[in-house]
């Protein structure tokens, strides 16, 4: 079970942002977290990255606690693609795709010709390898955003995390990233937790949803059994209609004005 989350909880100053928190993560999984602004979507990220400490309950990755897993050893397991992606160096894209690398690097030493190969495979994979000597400070937001996901498919971890890392793209990226993500869960036995704001594109997607509202799961499990117009009301305010799309193959919501 990579992640294991007990009674989570988490404040910024006096306010509590994650409540009660608790919820198993396995393998070969696509989790989506769905829910309202300001529900404590991004802080869970946070905290299954390592980048924040829980500050009450517990948080196991592979059967310890995730707080006694060094940053080396994180990065090897764990890769995050932002909400945003912000650099004032003039580093190429392939520069910052090779940052993916990283980690399998021994200290001082060059990337070998095999984590060329991997950067070369990724670049094309995201479709940007026809920038790759570009700087990515005169990238548009959307091609920056395909970087940083091709940086983390470089990183080669057994997780990955998407903090609505499609919403700077159009259509036609999206898709084809979130095809990436899914191929990894099926080919290569990954976990991919992702918070997407769309619900549609979620069901389309993802395993099983987790919903979220004012710091609390209200409902998890598979797309199936948890996406429903009740759960939809509950968590959004909204009134919606569920259907099975033929074409999409996946439930589809949409919503009455």
């Amino acid at each position: 079970m990579p992640f294991e989350l007990d009674d989570i909880s988490f404040s910024y100053a006096a306010k509590k942002v994650i409540d009660g928190f608790s919820i198993h993560l396995a393998p070969a999984r696509f989790y989506g977290i769905i829910g309202p602004n300001g529900s404590g979507k991004t802080t869970i990220l946070d905290m299954l990255a390592g980048h924040r400490q829980p500050a009450g309950g517990k948080l196991h990755y592979r059967g310890q606690a995730l707080s006694s897993y060094s940053k080396l050893e994180l990065s090897k397991e764990i890769a995050l693609v932002p909400q945003n992606f912000y650099i004032n160096f003039p580093f190429t894209v392939k520069e910052i795709v090779m940052m993916g690398r990283y980690p399998h690097i021994a200290r001082f030493a060059a990337p070998s010709p095999g984590d060329w190969e991997i950067v070369r495979h990724v670049m094309a994979q995201s479709e940007i390898a026809d920038f790759a000597d570009r700087y990515v400070t005169e990238l548009s937001g959307g091609e920056r955003q395909r970087v940083v996901f091709a940086r983390a498919l470089a990183q080669d971890t057994p997780v990955l995390i998407l903090d609505e890392a499609t919403s700077n793209l159009d259509i036609k990226y999206t898709l084809s990233l979130l095809n990436l993500a899914a191929a990894g869960v099926r080919s290569d036995g990954k976990t991919v937790v992702a918070v997407l704001q769309d619900v549609n594109l979620a069901a389309a997607y993802c395993d099983d949803l987790i919903f979220m509202a004012r710091g609390k799961i209200v409902n998890h499990g598979p797309v199936g059994q948890v996406l429903n117009p009740e759960i939809v009301t509950e968590v959004f305010n909204v009134n919606s209609k569920v259907y099975f799309d033929n074409y999409s193959e996946s439930l589809q919501v949409v919503f009455r004005k």
